[in-house]
């Protein structure tokens, strides 16, 4: 068995002592100083398994467990990697040398002479992972580095670069996110992986929220988005799309839901100084005259003594052109000697976004294009009178026509072997 010297240099750690509150590694440095006793080092492979199938961990659990909490670790170097942009002091790159020259034995453990080792030693999980999600591609980093390929300076700027691509803490790991008032940002695993080819039409929206969208991620000048149109035209679709065409460039997309808008700048906050871009996306907004809630948002976009950071943008879909619903009583009110700033101000709010792209709902032509695209994609070989007829009688039907409905009468006919 590894000598238990090595692992209790675990202690001398500088920079990832947050590894030394984990409870597997805890409990796996118990293992060590207590001959491998079976209670203990069961309770290890347990937990190893379950964090495998959790984040789809394989191969050498122990190892991969290791550098799955080094991926994610939120310490003094990650976090000054992403707020200075990899820019790091020369004593901070010898702590962590220091750091990396214990971790790299620590991954070197033999536990071929533990009982039962095989468990955890060539591990499969039930449901594979993207390398990016579980610090896969990180592990392979200290696999060169422990044939001596990589010197521990070399492998500094490897880690650097890793957290400058993925970050790290809450954010590492995750393309998508939604907001949680109690635990702060939560990353979604199975994100709708919808690509801007699969929403036909719309293609000058389309590129404009790209033109956009790139420019944000160059750190070029970009602008605020408000997408407004009829319900299934595809807004949402495009912005969710776009974090599946950039997320290797660093897009990030955050989900907050209205009632968390007064969160809005603790949200903000936790995004400041990331490496990361943000897009926080607010979906379906609209406000009634008596709601207040746009107040904590036209205070985000602008107006706050502090400044939006440069790397949040913020995109928002809505039905309506005007944000807050005007009624006539609005015009008509006499009584208030102020009312034309009442009006003002109830239809500033969409003005504070730089840009406003209109979905309309597809005339007849565009909607049987929309089905003739996607029945091609799916292989339906119903004669081209045929699909028109069902496809317009499917529409009358329903809610009228749009891309979404469009999407639903393809699945209908697919789903009923009709094709």
């Amino acid at each position: 068995m590894q000598d238990k010297c090595s692992f209790g240099e675990i202690q001398n750690l500088l920079v990832y002592r947050n590894l030394l509150a984990d409870k597997l590694v805890s409990t796996m440095q118990h293992v060590l100083n207590s001959n491998g006793e079976d209670k203990l080092l069961y309770e290890v492979y347990a937990g190893l398994i379950e964090e495998a199938e959790k984040h789809g961990l394989q191969g050498d659990l122990w190892k991969s467990y290791l550098v799955y909490l080094i991926s994610r670790d939120e310490n003094v170097f990650s976090t000054t990697v992403e707020k200075r942009n990899g820019q790091i002091g020369t004593g901070l790159r010898r702590a962590v040398m220091h750091d990396l020259a214990i971790i790299r034995r620590l991954l070197q453990l033999n536990n071929a002479e533990m009982r039962d080792s095989v468990l955890v030693g060539d591990f499969t999980p039930t449901e594979a992972v993207e390398k990016d999600q579980n610090g896969a591609a990180l592990l392979e980093l200290f696999a060169v580095q422990a044939d001596q390929e990589y010197s521990l300076d070399q492998l500094v700027d490897k880690l650097i670069a890793y957290y400058l691509q993925h970050g790290c803490g809450s954010v590492a790991g995750y393309a998508a996110f939604r907001w949680d008032d109690a635990t702060g940002l939560v990353g979604i695993k199975d994100r709708d992986r919808i690509k801007l080819d699969d929403l036909v039409g719309y293609e000058k929206q389309k590129q404009v929220l790209v033109r956009n969208t790139e420019a944000f991620l160059a750190n070029k000048p970009a602008n605020n988005v408000l997408l407004v149109g009829a319900r299934g035209t595809g807004k949402s679709s495009s912005v969710k799309a776009l974090v599946n065409c950039y997320w290797k460039e660093g897009l990030r997309l955050v989900e907050v839901q209205r009632h968390q808008f007064q969160s809005l700048h603790k949200i903000i906050s936790e995004l400041r100084g990331r490496s990361q871009r943000f897009i926080v996306f607010l979906d379906d907004l609209s406000f009634e005259e008596s709601e207040t809630e746009y107040k904590f948002l036209k205070s985000v976009i602008e107006g706050s003594l502090e400044s939006r950071p440069d790397n949040v943008l913020l995109y928002a879909t809505s039905n309506r052109r005007h944000l807050i619903r005007e009624s006539w009583s609005d015009r008509a009110d006499a009584q208030d000697v102020h009312s034309a700033d009442s009006v003002h101000e109830k239809i500033s709010l969409s003005d504070r976004f730089g840009i406003t792209l209109t979905y309309q709902a597809p005339d007849q032509k565009d909607y049987l294009h929309i089905v003739e695209t996607l029945a091609k994609q799916h292989s339906i070989n119903l004669p081209a009178a045929e699909l028109k007829q069902q496809a317009l009688r499917w529409e009358l039907s329903h809610s009228g026509r749009s891309g979404r409905v469009a999407q639903q009468f393809v699945k209908h006919i697919i789903g009923s072997n009709l094709s």
